[in-house]
């Protein structure tokens, strides 16, 4: 996202990890209702004004029609696993003390090329390895889930996690 703000001239305030060390986002100009969104517990994509084709990542400019006015659609948090690796050390601290985990690609229901990376955990307090990566399967359905994580300054920041959900 630091690529859409660097592209508008936006500001990015990065605020640092979160007070357990785990990396947070950087919120840019573009990006700052979804994560509002998520704090709310929504998951928010960005549609064009003009056309209402959804996108994410959030950017400037319609890359169907080229128009620049956007709003913010809420959808619904239901996807499936479009792909998933598992890290393995050397990773950075605090990731390599619950490695291996699994990182995934979601492919939402609403609208299938959209794609989010996140981790599937068991409930929204699990650990990041709470799920066996061998269990994971590509076409399993997931819903998003949102975890609060605080900064050493205090701030907050929502990131979206998944879990699974019956088929």
């Amino acid at each position: 996202m630091a690529n859409a703000a660097a592209f508008s001239g936006g500001y990015v305030a990065n605020l640092g990890p979160s007070a357990e060390g785990f990396l947070l986002p950087a919120v840019d100009e573009e990006a700052v209702a979804f994560w509002q969104a998520a704090k709310e517990g929504r998951l928010v994509v960005q549609a064009c004004g003009q056309c209402g084709r959804l996108r994410h990542p959030p950017r400037p400019m319609c890359p169907s029609c080229h128009s620049t006015s956007r709003l913010w659609k809420e959808v619904a948090g239901a996807g499936t696993v479009w792909s998933y690796v598992v890290p393995h050390p050397p990773l950075l601290e605090p990731y390599s003390g619950v490695a291996p985990y699994n990182v995934i690609v979601v492919e939402l229901d609403a609208e299938p090329m959209i794609r989010f990376v996140g981790n599937l955990v068991e409930d929204v307090d699990a650990p990041l390895d709470s799920v066996d990566p061998h269990s994971i399967r590509i076409g399993e359905p997931v819903e998003v889930v949102f975890r609060t994580f605080t900064r050493k300054d205090g701030s907050t920041e929502a990131l979206p996690f998944w879990v699974r959900r019956p088929s």
